[in-house]
């Protein structure tokens, strides 16, 4: 009888080792599937809108300065031009106090929709990542040196600058120390402006980090909500722009204009009819009163007041009558030979 080899059945279960390498061979994939869950979800933050919340905080400290510039009016001038930088301090640090120390944006990030997160606590894994906007706002030390660097920062720089421009640390006949301190100031405001520039193209870039301060502290600006979309209504530019072109067009028509002759071409279609009169021929037709000093235009023999027709006739060299629109070749008091 031959032997015959027994085989597992085609249908019936696998053996547990089949089962265990299949497992081992499947284990990668599975494991691969749940590190995508890990990944960092890229978020593209508008480069205009970062530009424009900047842009209108500085049109805020400029609107609270004009006013507090107000209610000071009556007092001394220049009294607070000596203080500018004081004031410019005192303005920033309200804004600083009132949005960034309690978590809350500035008026141009709230305008943008925009908020700082700490990056370097900002969360890259787990189920908490939805949109890739999540993370805390700036921690105290990050507000702090925040205020410390971009309010005093801007003061000291400003006053520094004033105090060696009134010294003239610049001058030839100053000491040498003042040169070389004045040197160092220009160097460091060079390095500075270097520095801002390569930011600038950093940020171009990459679209992270707008300013070498926001850098340092690893904070950035992201949406508050992902939800909202950037909507920006230009009707009032467009309002603007119209009056803006419609006042340029009528200052450079009026001086190319008669004002004698449209008032003589108008004067039919007034519902006025007094003005021509009779009862007006005693009075000026400039500043329509009584003249105190009666001269009369020649030829026309119109009265005037004498300032006002002297002061018509030397601004222009041909006037005319605003009566009968002849030109006045000459004038002559009233009553003389």
């Amino acid at each position: 009888m031959p032997h015959v080899e027994s085989t597992p059945a085609l249908n019936g279960p696998p053996p547990q080792d089949a089962w265990h390498a299949e497992f081992q061979r499947l284990l990668p994939q599975w494991e691969s599937l749940r590190d995508l869950t890990k990944v960092i979800i890229p978020v593209s933050i508008s480069r205009v809108n970062q530009f424009d919340a900047a842009r209108l905080d500085v049109e805020m400290s400029a609107m609270l300065k004009e006013q507090l510039v107000k209610v000071f009016s009556l007092m001394k001038p220049g009294l607070l031009f000596q203080y500018e930088p004081e004031l410019d301090a005192f303005l920033e640090f309200l804004i600083w106090r009132f949005s960034i120390w309690v978590d809350k944006p500035t008026p141009g990030n709230a305008l943008m929709n925009l908020r700082y997160r700490d990056e370097r606590a900002a969360p890259i894994t787990g189920k908490e990542v939805r949109t890739g906007l999540e993370g805390p706002g700036l921690s105290v030390s990050q507000k702090i040196f925040y205020c410390i660097s971009f309010v005093g920062g801007q003061y000291a720089w400003s006053r520094l600058q004033s105090f060696s421009a009134f010294r003239r640390w610049g001058d030839s006949e100053q000491r040498p120390l003042a040169r070389r301190a004045w040197g160092l100031v220009q160097n460091a405001e060079g390095l500075y402006r270097a520095a801002s520039f390569f930011n600038l193209l950093l940020f171009l870039h990459g679209g992270r980090y707008k300013t070498i301060v926001e850098r340092i502290l690893k904070a950035r600006l992201v949406y508050g909500s992902p939800n909202m979309n950037r909507a920006v209504s230009f009707e009032y530019m467009n309002r603007q722009l119209v009056w803006n072109e419609f006042s340029e067009m009528l200052l450079l028509l009026l001086p190319l204009l008669n004002s004698s002759s449209v008032k003589k071409f108008l004067l039919p279609f007034s519902k006025d009819k007094s003005a021509g009169s009779s009862g007006d021929e005693a009075d000026c037709p400039i500043c329509r009163s009584s003249p105190s000093i009666p001269f009369i235009a020649l030829p026309c023999q119109h009265r005037y007041c004498y300032y006002c027709l002297r002061t018509r006739c030397s601004a222009t060299s041909s006037y005319r009558c605003t009566r009968c629109n002849e030109v006045v070749v000459a004038i002559q008091r009233q009553g003389s030979i």
